[in-house]
């Protein structure tokens, strides 16, 4: 889903970023760092700011930063643009310290949801947040979009607010808090801001800030794409449409058949996005701009479909959703459906009964920014760096204002946005979409020798060229109309489509490029690989192994079973074994030594305890021993998050009688799922051999190579107990020869790791507590 979008429907559909006449005040020229202060403002000649955006990072004038993109981007349109970053909320005052803005405030919470910021999967509170300095935590409230909007109000209720982010995009509609345990209203009804920008917000955010310019009230401006608003009732001249009579399968219009899901997908794997004779009328529709294809909506009567954008899907209301998890689950699978910025309609969503009632209004997706944009974008005058705030008397950013967020991608670079990948644990899609948007080669080589050329540290080695993840770089859709119809929720899920375009020569060609820059020595890969796609090209595999892998290359199967895969919507761990041969083959043909690191997730919706069972004993016959786990996290508004609420499976058809999905819930659970995945930590043995034998797996209790854990259990003093009576004598640890250990009283390690992924050396006795 990108290359040949720049050339048809999404690049016929908006208004070029760079199109706009600038406003009057780009005669003050660039700033070296958007202004934080009014001493810094003054500087700059500057006696008021037009827009002031409200952050809970810190201040980080970096591409991979929220702030800077936005502020940078109303910059080059010549808008004056100040930064607070992470104020103290606890009153408005911090708020007014950039004098009232002229247009309007933008707020975002940040980089991370807040609440995932500052909670565990467990919900208890962190002490560290790596885009603080210091890599302190507690520096933004909990829900910081609500509460720094709130306080922008307070600060100045005649300013507009305009309210984006990711935290922002999660929200946009009824959604289940994870940490709250229940359904909380749209963040627009609670932040009470006038808009809300959904996804990378540069088209609506400048289009915004001109309209408000000229002088438009905020509550006129409706119809930018990527936004949403609280309104009373629908305008005439629309078509509503309840969503109850969208979700049936069939066909609507001459599309893609916009239901077929999971189920669908495997029975039609091999055959094409949509069935051949639509997927033709996608096309002559698009080339003759032909009238709409009549549809039945009633077997008995055949009615024309209402233009697409005139048409808004009422969803079920916010009232109805929070009493009803059935309907929660439709609500997110219509959302889910209506994400393709080429056929996407708007949605509304009643919040409140009678006198009180607000719809909240949501327009279509935004429309993906052309290659050319996405340059402009990334080529605007960044300082590279913290502001200077942030550094101590020598000028540096290390102990206390040293920011984690931006050490890690300080050399890296970002080359395209989007995953069509639909994991239905993870946000990605819900913020950036699925339709992939890459710079091009010379942006891309350009930053790499500003990098090399201005960045203080750079010794050489680029850290990353990638993005949400690391090889999806100009793969997209063969034909551009069937991209803009199609409503499949992945590409790539249960097979990869047909019609997608898997090569990898463009990405291969940059890596070439970029390596034999001059003052370049190495680069690595350290965006997710989506493994499943690499296995199609063999020489993208071989380039990378041989060439960009550090001795260590992470990959997410992130399970081996089929129930949670299938609800995760990820490959089988077949595709695992056919890249880690490749990997293994390239590595030796180098003459490296090298190691993939898998990562897997416990307690996913769809996961029962034969599963994490299954799992375990798979890592322990491939040698893997986690050192860190990683228990599911219910984000709000995710495909995964509704199944955990709701019992539910959104990826089909959701009636009373649909399916239902094995949920973990309950801190026991969850711990035992974690236990699993850390088999060989002592501390978790007692509770395995309660599951096992509650789960009549005994028989992989005992102290051979086939059990899964061992009979006894270490004592505090270095002895050990046997597991099977409670009050046997410790057995003092017996000197033993490290090629032979005494069986049951050394655990040796066996995860064909190298020794710093395990803090031993290999096939070195290993007590417990080293």
């Amino acid at each position: 889903m990108n290359a040949p979008v720049d050339v048809s429907f999404f690049a016929r559909a908006a208004k070029p970023l760079t199109s706009y006449r600038k406003y009057w005040a780009a005669r003050f020229g660039t700033a070296r760092f958007l202004p934080t202060t009014r001493t810094e403002m003054e500087a700059l000649g500057w006696d008021s700011c037009d827009i002031v955006i409200v952050t809970g990072d810190a201040y980080v004038d970096h591409p991979s930063f929220g702030m800077a993109v936005i502020g940078r981007m109303l910059e080059a349109q010549g808008f004056r643009v100040g930064i607070i970053a992470q104020p103290d909320w606890h009153s408005a005052e911090p708020f007014k310290a950039l004098g009232k803005p002229n247009l309007f405030f933008g707020v975002t919470a940040g980089n991370m949801d807040s609440m995932i910021n500052r909670y565990t999967a467990d919900r208890k509170i962190r002490s560290d947040d790596a885009y603080t300095p210091g890599d302190v935590g507690g520096r933004r409230p909990d829900r910081a979009a609500i509460v720094y909007s709130q306080r922008c109000k307070e600060a100045w209720n005649d300013v507009p607010i305009v309210l984006g982010g990711i935290e922002g995009s999660l929200r946009r509609i009824a959604h289940y808090d994870y940490w709250q345990d229940k359904v909380r209203r749209s963040v627009v009804v609670d932040a009470k801001c006038d808009l809300l920008l959904y996804g990378n917000a540069e088209r609506a955010i400048v289009e915004i800030a001109h309209r408000l310019a000229a002088r438009e009230p905020v509550q006129h401006i409706t119809d930018v794409r990527g936004t949403a608003f609280v309104r009373r009732e629908t305008p005439e001249g629309w078509f509503e449409i309840d969503s109850t009579s969208v979700d049936l399968p069939g066909r609507v219009d001459a599309h893609v058949n916009p239901y077929l899901m999971v189920s669908e997908q495997a029975k039609a794997h091999g055959a094409t996005c949509a069935k051949e004779d639509e997927a033709q009328a996608v096309a002559v529709q698009a080339q003759a701009a032909a009238k709409p294809v009549q549809f039945v909506a009633n077997p008995a009567v055949r009615l024309r479909p209402p233009p697409r954008d005139r048409s808004v899907i009422r969803l079920p209301s916010y009232e109805q959703v929070r009493a009803d998890p059935v309907l929660y689950a439709h609500a997110n699978r219509v959302l889910h459906l209506e994400t393709n910025p080429g056929n996407a309609r708007a949605l509304v969503q009643a919040h409140g009964e009678g006198a009180t009632a607000r719809d909240v209004w949501i327009n279509p997706p935004p429309i993906p920014l052309t290659t050319a944009e996405m340059d402009h974008v990334f080529d605007l005058p960044y300082a590279r760096s913290p502001h200077p705030r942030y550094a101590d008397d020598n000028g540096s950013h290390d102990g206390a204002t040293k920011i984690p967020a931006w050490e890690m991608i300080r050399f890296s670079v970002n080359i395209m946005r989007g995953c069509f990948g639909g994991c239905t644990f993870c946000s990605i899609t819900e913020h950036e979409g699925r339709i992939i948007q890459s710079r091009s080669e010379e942006s891309i080589i350009k930053e790499v020798e500003a990098i090399r050329d201005s960045v203080k540290g750079f010794t050489g080695t680029i850290s990353d060229l990638g993005g949400p993840t690391a090889n999806m770089y100009r793969i997209g859709c063969k034909s551009p109309e069937i991209e803009a119809a199609c409503r499949k929720p992945s590409c790539v899920y249960p097979g990869i489509c047909p019609n997608l375009n898997t090569s990898h020569d463009p990405l291969i060609k940059i890596y070439r490029r970029a390596r034999a820059l001059k003052g370049i020595k190495k680069i690595l890969i350290g965006s997710g690989l989506r493994y499943d796609l690499a296995v199609q090209s063999p020489e993208y595999v071989k380039e990378l192994v041989q060439h960009h892998v550090g001795g260590y290359l992470k990959i997410a199967p992130e399970h081996t079973e089929q129930g949670p895969l299938s609800k995760m919507m990820k490959p089988g761990i077949g595709s695992y074994d056919r890249f880690k041969q490749m990997f293994e083959k390239f590595s030796a043909e180098a003459g490296k030594k090298q190691y993939l690191i898998p990562y897997f997730i416990a307690a996913h919706p769809g996961t029962s305890d034969e599963d994490m069972m299954n799992l375990a004993l798979w890592l322990k016959r491939n040698g893997f021993r986690a050192d860190q786990v990683q228990t599911f996290y219910p984000s709000p508004m995710a495909t995964a998050t509704a199944m955990y609420h709701t019992d539910r499976n959104p990826l089909r058809k959701i009636t009373r009688d649909s399916e239902t999905v094995d949920i973990v819930r309950g801190e026991k659970r969850r711990r035992l799922h974690k236990a699993f995945l850390r088999y060989h930590d002592a501390n978790n043995w007692p509770m395995l051999r309660e599951a096992l034998k509650k789960m009549g797996r005994a028989d992989l209790i005992g102290n051979g190579k086939h059990h899964l854990i061992p009979t006894y259990q270490p004592l505090t003093d270095g002895s050990y107990q046997s597991a099977r009576r409670k009050n046997s004598t410790p057995v003092a640890l017996k000197p033993v020869q490290p090629v032979k250990p005494a069986k049951g009283r050394i655990l040796t390690q066996h995860t064909g790791l190298p020794p710093r992924e395990t803090g031993a050396a290999r096939g070195k006795p290993v007590r417990k507590g080293r």
